[in-house]
């Protein structure tokens, strides 16, 4: 495999790995040298990875594991959701405030949530990842991967009507 045909298939989702990684270090400078990072290591496993089936769901779980080394090696527990791809043009300042208002409630939820429930918030609401990729990636079976989303979104769509609703039942 020579150098174009390797960023041929990993260009589709490089983007992916850096949005992973800057959920999980917060930092975009971070991000930026672990997916490079990651894209040094698949790289090396060129020849390894020619024929696998989901270049793509090795590649996540490669960052994902090198972001949690990063974080175990400095002790730091902070992530911070990423959604700068969100642009509503029609409405007014009212809508925007209140909508801007609401993602800072949501992303303060969603980093309350306990690490298993944020990461796979993150893959499947905001990356959109299939519940297979999921699996793969995470190592874990999907129904279990189907049982902690709910639950997340259940804790989250709780606790965002309480603030709606500003305690009142």
């Amino acid at each position: 495999m020579n150098q174009t045909e390797f960023v041929q298939i990993i260009q589709p989702f490089k983007d992916k790995m850096f949005r992973l990684a800057k959920r999980l270090l917060v930092s975009a400078e971070e991000a930026e040298d672990a997916t490079q990072e990651v894209l040094v290591k698949l790289w090396n496993k060129k020849e390894t990875i020619e024929g696998l089936k989901s270049i793509e769901a090795m590649a996540m779980a490669i960052t994902k594991n090198y972001c949690l080394d990063q974080l175990k090696s400095r002790r730091a527990s902070n992530l911070k959701i990423v959604h700068s791809n969100y642009r509503d043009k029609e409405s007014g300042v009212y809508q925007k405030t209140e909508d801007k208002d609401s993602w800072s409630w949501v992303e303060k939820l969603i980093n309350e949530l306990p690490e298993n429930q944020r990461l796979i918030i993150q893959m499947r609401d905001i990356e959109a990842y299939e519940f297979e990729e999921i699996a793969e990636i995470l190592q874990i079976n999907e129904a279990a991967i189907r049982v902690t989303l709910s639950r997340a979104r259940k804790t989250i769509r709780e606790k965002m009507t309480n603030t709606h609703n500003y305690g009142i039942k």
